[in-house]
């Protein structure tokens, strides 16, 4: 699984993926794995009151990748709760980002795994 961002023809580069660039409304003609790449910790939080199947407490992080350039962010959960602004941190796959059993959707009615960030 890959971590896409798109990249329009101006070099704009946008997460996640959009049929046109929100930066400059033109299309977005090439995706870029950033799931290869480290990035650094923007902002951080932690909440202790998660939806059904989300583990407790979640730490979330807002995280800059550089693409030719460009600064892409991307929200993700962080892999442990010890987590500061400017850490650095590299992308993990996971198959569940959350129980599928838990909740009222069917399990079988979408995908649960994503990635995570990992402290370097």
């Amino acid at each position: 699984m890959t971590l896409e961002a798109g990249k329009c023809s101006n070099g704009h580069v946008s997460y996640p993926t959009h049929p046109r660039c929100p930066t400059c409304g033109e299309p977005q003609i090439e995706t870029l794995d950033l799931s290869d790449r480290t990035g650094e910790v923007v902002t951080w939080t932690q909440s202790t009151a998660t939806p059904p199947g989300v583990r407790q407490p979640n730490t979330m992080a807002i995280v800059e990748f550089e693409v030719d350039g460009h600064a892409v962010r991307a929200l993700g959960q962080v892999t442990t709760d010890d987590v500061t602004t400017g850490d650095e941190v590299e992308p993990v796959y996971v198959e569940e980002l959350r129980d599928p059993k838990a909740g009222i959707k069917d399990p079988e009615s979408q995908s649960w795994d994503g990635y995570r960030w990992n402290p370097v």
